[in-house]
Order: structure tokens, then sequence, then C-alpha cells
């Protein structure tokens, strides 16, 4: 049997000290909600979702409400669900006007035989099975306006959220996600994001990526990751990082070699937390700050600085 755990992130960029507190909390509440789930006898895809559902709700992070803004103003957000067991998928991209993409997510993995949905498509499919659309204007905070005014270059945006700059811009940019193991071994990871401030419309990240933005595999575990998107997928992150889990190597390490080889391959900047199915976990991340947590054993972890790791008892 394995020890339980339920692990997730607020997102790897250079977090603004007035946002640290929230951003902590909110994770130790996603942490907690999907250990609940688990320990109330839902899957490891239930945890997994419960857990970023939260995230989503959440207005500090970039995903679902507190999405950022394209450059034409709208909220257009990616999100992937991926069970370890039977390495089924789902995602969606550049879908609109709902609360909660990673719902839609597992709905693509559960009722088509696809992977992927977007634009358009994804939310005809949302709408046809039940998902309520929302008002644009429910998903835009006055963080996500005011961000999106400060940075009209796309370029700019992406340098300074992620990059190790001596004075880095401090603009909301969080991708969300979890990642878990449950008793018998089952894995499963989800990530949802808003993208990027001023990024093209239509743009998709590594978010939906199989293997970009998350990766379960029940004989090895599971990852979520974080930061710049279009270096992600080039690294193919996530993947990286569980093919050297898959040697032996300690998941810490598995993601510190992963981040290595996309700082010096690509140039990118970013962040991961990952699970072994013998219930290892791991979080490490190149950028100023990333917001994590994870419950196991009785024990609540968390952390947002580098090398700052804070327990404390449920």
């Amino acid at each position: 049997m394995v020890e339980p755990v339920v692990v997730v992130h607020g997102g790897a960029w250079a977090v603004p000290e007035e946002l640290w507190d929230e951003s902590l909390q909110g994770v130790k509440a996603a942490a907690r909600r999907g250990y609940g789930v688990l320990t109330a006898g839902g899957s490891s895809v239930d945890a997994a979702e419960a857990s970023v559902v939260c995230l989503e709700d959440n207005p500090v992070f970039d995903a679902g409400t507190g999405s950022v803004l394209t450059f034409d103003e709208q909220v257009e957000m990616d999100a992937i669900i991926i069970d370890g067991t039977t390495m089924e998928a789902g995602a969606v991209g550049a879908i609109r006007n709902v609360l909660n993409p990673v719902k839609v997510a597992r709905l693509v993995m559960e009722k088509t035989d696809h992977i992927m949905l977007v634009g358009d498509g994804a939310n005809k499919f949302a709408a046809a099975h039940g998902v309520q659309e929302v008002d644009p204007e429910v998903l835009i905070t006055s963080l996500a306006r005011q961000t999106l005014a400060k940075y009209k270059k796309y370029t700019s945006t992406v340098y300074h959220l992620f990059n190790k700059t001596e004075k880095p811009e401090t603009s909301g940019h969080e991708t969300v996600g979890c990642v878990v193991v449950d008793r018998e071994g089952h894995t499963s990871c989800a990530t949802s994001t808003g993208g990027i401030t001023a990024k093209m419309p239509g743009r998709v990240g590594d978010t939906p990526i199989v293997g970009a933005g998350g990766f379960a595999d029940d004989q090895v575990g599971a990852v979520s990751t974080t930061g710049h998107g279009e270096a992600i997928m080039k690294a193919c992150l996530a993947r990286h990082i569980t093919s050297v889990m898959g040697t032996g190597e300690s998941v810490k390490s598995s993601i510190q070699n992963g981040l290595a080889h996309m700082e010096s391959r690509i140039k990118g900047f970013g962040g991961a937390i990952a699970v072994s199915c013998k219930g290892e976990v791991g979080t490490h991340f190149s950028t100023p700050r990333m917001t994590w947590a994870y419950i196991q054993a009785g024990k609540l972890h968390y952390g947002i600085h580098p090398n700052q790791h804070v327990t404390e008892d449920l």
C-alpha cells in the first residue's frame, strides 16, 4: 500500500509580496480539498479535479476566475486532466466563458474519443454537456485589466514574468496544477491556466498538451508543470521529468534535471510538482518563487520561496 498524497501548485513566477499570503492560503486550501475527496473514497482523478477547481475558483490565480487577458481583452483558458491508471486524457484549449475548464477537460476524457477540443468546439461541447456559460466579465479581475494595460508587448511579458531578473516584473501569471497518488498507487494530474497576459487570440500554451503541461503513468508517477509555455512545450517538460523518474532518480532530482535541461537548451524557466507511484513527493522551480502545498500522513507541507519547506499538523 502507498501513503496517499495530494500535491498542488499555484504557479511559478515572480509572485509579488502583496500576494504571498493569499497565494499560500489558496494552495493550502486546494490541497485540503483534494485530500478530503481522496480520504472520503474518491479516486485520484476526483481529487486532482477537486483541487484544481478550488484553485480555478480563487481569483488570486491565473485559472478560471482571475485568468489573464489576451491582447484583445478576452479570457481564453486551457486545461488538462490525465488518469495514470488508464493513461486516458482530456484537455481543452482557448475555451471561453466557463468557470472551470478542468471540468470540461474531464468531460472530454470521459465522453469523447478525443483528447483535446479547442475554441468554439470546446465551448459547444461544454454547452452540450450541461456546462453553464457565464458572462465574460465574471472571469475578469481588476488585476487582469491592470496587467494588460501595463503589458501590451508579448515578449516583455514572457521575459519578465519567468526569467531570473534582478528586478522582475510582478504582474500576475499563475498556472495551477495538482498531482495525486492514492493507496493503490493510482496516479493522476490536472493543470489549468488562463495563459499569459497579452497573448495573441487563439494562442494555446503547454498546459493542455500531454507530456508538456502534465503527465501521469501509474508505472512511474505524475507531474504538473508551470512557467513559460512555449519553452515547456519544446522541452516536453512533464514527460522529461517522468522519464528521469523512471530511471530510479529521486522525484526532486528528476524535476531539477528537467528544469536544468529547459534552461540550458531553451533559456526557459518554470517549475513543477511531481509524485511517484510509491508516494515520493518533489517540488522545484527555476523562477523567483512558486507556491506549492501537499498533504501526506497527517501533515500539511507548503512553501513559496526557494528552499522553503514549512510543515504543520492537520
